[in-house]
């Protein structure tokens, strides 16, 4: 059986996310998305806010199991049984950047895998980033995150505006 892990911070999770993980969920037996904590970055979810957006859009995904860790990455594949990470790339500067990653893993374990897969064209400019300016400065982003989403943005940064009024 292939098992692969999809990690990310998915702070939110966008349309380009779930396209990844559809695909890889074709590609796999089973596919692991983990929301990690990176304390380099200042998360608007909570993780466990992140994991209900993302189940609430995979659920029909047999094979999608959605999942958290801390720590380091090939640890936590230690902890799933698998050495396969799953990861999508939109522009050339990712690939670079996820190219530097998956070296390092192998470095850190020399079994570790690194599989990439390119996201959809109509998604490879989205970012969680631009997302949540948008939706800072009164943009509608409807069209680049799962329905729902949207929704908890707007409900977060009138929360984030309130206490800061």
């Amino acid at each position: 059986m292939r098992k692969a892990v999809y990690p990310g911070t998915f702070d939110p999770v966008t349309n380009g996310h779930i396209d990844v993980i559809k695909r890889g969920s074709i590609i796999f037996d089973k596919l692991v998305v983990s929301v990690g904590c990176n304390p380099l970055k200042e998360a608007l979810f909570s993780v466990k806010e992140r994991m209900q957006m993302i189940q609430e859009h995979v659920k029909n995904l047999k094979n999608v199991k959605v999942d958290c860790f801390d720590g380091m990455l090939v640890d936590y594949l230690k902890k799933q049984k698998t050495n396969i990470i799953l990861r999508g790339i939109r522009t050339v500067s990712d690939f670079e950047h996820e190219y530097q990653r998956a070296l390092t893993n192998r470095v850190l374990n020399k079994k570790v895998e690194t599989v990439f897969v390119m996201t959809s064209e109509q998604y490879s400019f989205l970012t969680s980033t631009l997302i949540k300016e948008a939706v800072s400065l009164g943009g509608s982003v409807g069209q680049f995150v799962p329905p729902g989403v949207e929704r908890r943005l707007i409900q977060k940064f009138k929360h984030l505006h309130g206490k800061n009024s």
